[in-house]
């Protein structure tokens, strides 16, 4: 991410103006739901401009709807940020810390004669406020007198209302243009059970009203948001200005992150998840931080994503591909190499007369410090069905009847015949080996078709691997009402493989590279000793346009 992208330029004309000295920004996630990788950007900007300026960082949980916020995602929100490693200044803020102050302010606000209860139904008040073409209306509870108003509000707070039958409105303008400027709703009845604050309060303050306050009291000099917020910054402004507050934050947007064949809506990710489509938040296939991990996405790699996205007003769409060049780069330099067939067929080498033979392999061509692990060879192994050929064909660099190739860190072989069933599927290749052919030093005249990996058939253990892919078969599924129309069938398929034997003793969360397939993970919630199972992350880029290898 550009440091002198239009916000840090505002920024420097405003210190350079003697206008603002401490910096302080924040992020005030709803508890609604799991943060996504939109939300990562916002952080990360935030978080960046902060350090930037050797200023403060707040994380606020806004936690002002109990209808729909808990505990629980409140701790898994925590957890995400602390994971992706970027710390806020001082103590958690709540939004709920502020009831009593929000409270006094919409008192003010009514004392001013700038707020009003209304008993109008929901439905008759978006009646009333009108369209972008007509104007509103005014509420015939508008003009009650201040005292009147302040009683009633007062009876909305000792729970004298039933939900739904009163609400605190601002009275600002029903003419307006901007029909977030039609006196929107400030407090509304809600019997729920708050998760912090248990049945104290029946009435509770909307976002609009509570965040600007919120970021006043704690000091936060930039209120930075996505796009969609645009229109209620006159909002945010008015309510600074008509209550008074000594510090007054200002509010800057950007445009909202949107990544092709993803969706980063917490409401559309829901309602998969309510409908069986998804597994949960932490569904490997959702750009979620639980499900970015869960596949085995490292926080750097997304921090690095963030680093490489533009800042500005202008919405734009940023290819998949960038995200999925990040963890590759990033998992190139770390993960051990292992080998696993996921679509076996065997092959036995005819002129190999001792049983076994144990080899020394590097854990990374690159870096001796991720140590060596030994391998078993044996007569009798397994390799991929999509690298064996009958009959030879020159673009595919497989092994062929007569045709030489190296298993992957030991022998040269060469296919000699093949054992059919009756319906004509393979079912064994017979092949001879070289046995000089093992010594770094091996000096082969001829031109090998290819290098491929293989597991010990005696040796090789059994493992479950879950492929994922895209979720959604069109690019841009954010613009889809009806997203479940164009669920991608093939977003997961669960094969069993054949691992060499150290993937063993793997845990939940380890990373390998799975020779000539991809980066894999270890999951997070499933994987033990008896029940080895891998996410792949990433296919390996080279094979990302090879037509002819199969999925």
């Amino acid at each position: 991410m550009k440091k002198k992208n239009f916000i840090y330029r505002i920024i420097e004309r405003e210190i350079s103006r003697k206008k603002i000295k401490n910096i302080c920004t924040r992020f005030p996630p709803d508890p609604n739901g799991q943060l996504h990788i939109g939300h990562v950007k916002s952080i990360y900007l935030n978080f960046n401009i902060a350090k930037h300026y050797n200023g403060s960082f707040n994380l606020r949980i806004d936690d002002t709807n109990p209808s729909e916020e808990n505990e629980k995602y409140t701790k898994e929100i925590i957890n995400d940020i602390r994971w992706l490693g970027l710390k806020w200044n001082g103590k958690i803020n709540y939004s709920s810390e502020y009831f009593e102050k929000f409270y006094e302010y919409a008192v003010y606000l009514i004392k001013k004669n700038l707020a009003y209860v209304d008993e109008l139904s929901k439905s008759s008040i978006r009646d009333y406020r009108g369209t972008l073409k007509t104007p509103g209306k005014n509420s015939p509870y508008r003009n009650r007198s201040i005292s009147e108003n302040l009683k009633i509000f007062e009876n909305m707070k000792n729970g004298m209302f039933k939900e739904g039958k009163a609400c605190l409105r601002a009275k600002i303008d029903m003419s307006s243009p901007n029909i977030n400027m039609r006196d929107p709703v400030f407090y509304r009845i809600k019997y729920k059970k708050h998760f912090r604050c248990n049945y104290k309060w029946c009435i509770y303050p909307t976002y609009d009203f509570s965040h600007c306050i919120a970021d006043a009291i704690e000091g936060v000099t930039h209120s930075i948001c996505t796009l969609e917020f645009q229109n209620n910054r006159p909002l945010y402004n008015w309510i600074l200005k008509s209550i008074d507050l000594p510090k007054k934050p200002k509010q800057y947007e950007f445009s909202r992150l949107n990544i092709s064949y993803m969706i980063t809506s917490k409401r559309k990710i829901n309602q998969l998840i309510k409908k069986n489509i998804l597994f949960g938040w932490d569904d490997p296939r959702i750009p979620t931080i639980s499900g970015l991990r869960r596949r085995g996405y490292t926080a750097n790699s997304i921090l690095k994503f963030c680093s490489k996205l533009g800042i500005s007003k202008q919405e734009s769409i940023v290819e998949s591909e960038l995200l999925e060049s990040c963890i590759r780069s990033d998992l190139n330099k770390s993960a051990p190499r292992v080998m696993v067939v996921l679509d076996p067929i065997k092959l036995i080498i005819e002129n190999m007369y001792h049983k076994e033979e144990m080899l020394v392999f590097n854990n990374h061509p690159n870096i001796k410090s991720i140590g060596k692990r030994n391998v078993p060879f044996s007569k009798f192994i397994y390799i991929d069905r999509n690298d064996f050929l009958e009959k030879y064909e020159e673009d595919r660099k497989v092994l062929s009847i007569g045709e030489k190739v190296r298993l992957r860190n030991s022998y040269v072989i060469q296919a000699n015949s093949i054992k059919k069933d009756r319906h004509g599927n393979i079912l064994e290749i017979y092949c001879t080996y070289d046995p000089k052919s093992l010594k770094k030093d091996f000096k082969n005249k001829e031109k090998l078709r290819a290098v491929i990996h293989w597991v010990s058939v005696i040796h090789g253990i059994n493992i479950k691997v879950n492929l994922y892919d895209k979720l959604f078969t069109v690019k841009h599924p954010f613009n889809y009402k009806e997203i479940e129309s164009i669920i991608n069938p093939l977003s997961l398929i669960v094969k069993k493989g054949i691992a060499e034997p150290s993937l063993a003793n793997s845990k939940p969360g380890e990373i390998f590279q799975f020779e000539r397939e991809g980066y894999f993970c270890a999951d997070l919630k499933e994987h033990n000793s008896k029940n080895l199972i891998f996410n792949r992350i990433v296919e390996l880029k080279r094979y990302k346009f090879n037509k002819k290898r199969k999925k």
